[in-house]
């Protein structure tokens, strides 16, 4: 069975959780998750394995 993950759903889900957790970083986590999509997007699909 081979599992894989992809960045962008796992990046969402841990930015989620901390705005969840700490409402105050919201615009600092947006903007990092925002960087970070950039980057996946201008490199194409990577995924761990």
């Amino acid at each position: 069975m081979n599992i894989t993950l992809s960045l962008a759903p796992l990046l969402s889900l841990v930015a989620g959780i901390l705005i969840l957790v700490v409402p105050r970083l919201l615009s600092y986590i947006v903007a990092a998750y925002l960087i970070v999509a950039g980057i996946l997007g201008l490199f194409g699909d990577i995924r761990l394995s």
